[in-house]
């Protein structure tokens, strides 16, 4: 390798990994202090680099803890957009609607176990008013609804949706269903586990979604 190609190379993979570590500290701090007491000089000590680094990586706080999120959403820092992860693939792959919509409640489950603390903090400090934050809630909710809205489609394409139920109507109950507050409420509110909740999720969506 020509070490030009080698010199560049290792820069980005430790520009990476300088990136990880600030998103690692960055979320510890927000679950355990919740953001607004959350500065990026904060985030800088607990990663162990300048806060000009941390300036430089994320530019702003509210970017940064929409990285943070991203991250924790999809489990890793690959550059993989979700619907092209392996838990979304097999949702397509599945060929029974029920099956589908079984695969679909295991990657909400998993999505909710992942990003449940963090976004407890988060949707709090929305409710506060901070108006970042209130930004950050509905950008969440757009993307949840994107996602929902081309879950709906690919079951009507597929003909696992119900012929009687409009397709805007079923994205709201999928987008309703799989919104982090109704996590919180039944996982950490209730005390349902999170199998509970998988298997209460399926069971509504295909009484919601499919042809009893």
């Amino acid at each position: 390798m020509p070490r030009r190609v080698y010199d560049n190379t290792r820069r980005a993979e430790q520009a990476r990994l300088t990136r990880r570590g600030i998103l690692d500290a960055a979320r510890e701090l927000l679950v355990d202090r919740g953001p607004a007491a959350v500065t990026m000089r904060d985030v800088a000590a607990h990663a162990g680099v300048s806060v000009e680094t941390v300036y430089k990586t994320f530019g702003t706080k509210a970017a940064l803890i929409k990285d943070v999120y991203d991250v924790t959403l999809a489990g890793d820092d690959e550059p993989i957009p979700m619907i092209d992860r392996p838990e979304i693939q097999a949702v397509f792959a599945a060929s029974d609607p029920r099956d589908k919509i079984a695969r679909y409640a295991t990657t909400a489950r998993l999505v909710g176990e992942r990003v449940g603390p963090l976004l407890a903090k988060l949707l709090a400090g929305a409710r506060g008013g901070d108006p970042d934050l209130s930004r950050f809630r509905e950008t969440i909710n757009q993307e949840r609804m994107a996602g929902a809205g081309g879950f709906v489609r690919h079951l009507a394409v597929t003909g696992g949706l119900r012929a009687d139920l409009d397709p805007d109507r079923a994205t709201d109950i999928v987008w309703t269903l799989i919104s982090p507050e109704v996590y919180e409420l039944l996982v950490s509110d209730r005390g349902w586990s999170p199998d509970e909740y998988e298997q209460w999720l399926t069971r509504t969506l295909t009484d919601s979604l499919t042809t009893r």
